[in-house]
């Protein structure tokens, strides 16, 4: 474990529409909405993911490997001002994130097949990439995409999330083709609940959530999106 990284717990939930109006209709006077929202209280995500030849970060998810990392390209409503690369970390029950910006120049660059952009000084997440692409074929493998809620809360530094509308691109992987159009890749009635915290949830956020009522799953966005991908165009992992 390293201890320079901020860990964190999280928790993931299947919902319907049902459990979800009650849930934020009770969070609504206890916690703050996220400052990035937009009028209609969410923001769009949309994730480039990146597995390598072996289908790494797939095949260690789906097999129940505890210690995991996963890499992606990040951007939010769409806009290319904002593009991180990310990496998250997963170490038994937590998690957490290394991130560096890129900028649109670096993006299309990495698109058209040249990792050797991501060779800077002083990042250390990006020539770590370059190296997981050059030794083992780290490559993008699908979109992920959905509109997010978020509500926060200091004590704990609390955040819960509701992801709504989680597609797929299919087989493309530029998160920023205006001819993108993702399918759905999750029933149309289940959202998923999110909710990462340092040490502790305070007690009235708990019984606002009444997580005892809920049934813990994986939720994996990736790999229900390739999942996906596999049923709908016969993919060999």
């Amino acid at each position: 474990m390293n201890n320079k990284l901020n860990y964190r717990n999280e928790l993931k939930f299947y919902i319907n529409f049902h459990q979800y109006f009650i849930i934020r209709q009770r969070l609504k006077d206890l916690m703050e909405q996220d400052k990035h929202v937009g009028p209609t209280g969410e923001y769009h995500i949309r994730s480039l993911y990146f597995d390598d030849i072996n289908n790494k970060a797939l095949h260690e998810k789906l097999g129940g490997v505890r210690d995991r990392v996963k890499y992606r390209i990040r951007i939010y409503n769409g806009q290319d001002h904002v593009i991180h690369f990310e990496k998250k970390i997963k170490f038994k029950d937590y998690i957490a994130k290394v991130k560096e910006p890129l900028t649109r120049e670096m993006y299309d660059k990495l698109l058209a097949g040249d990792y050797d952009v991501l060779l800077k000084p002083n990042t250390p997440l990006l020539n770590e990439i370059h190296n997981e692409m050059k030794h083992n074929l780290l490559r993008p493998k699908v979109i992920v995409d959905y509109v997010r809620e978020p509500y926060t809360c200091e004590n704990g530094n609390v955040r819960i999330t509701f992801d709504k509308e989680l597609r797929t691109g299919l087989h493309a992987v530029d998160i920023f083709d205006k001819a993108l159009k993702p399918v759905r890749a999750l029933d149309n009635d289940l959202i998923i609940l999110e909710v990462k915290y340092d040490e502790y949830i305070p007690a009235y956020i708990k019984i606002a959530l009444q997580l005892e009522g809920l049934h813990r799953q994986s939720a994996s966005k990736y790999v229900i999106c390739r999942k996906h991908l596999k049923f709908n165009t016969w993919e060999d992992y």
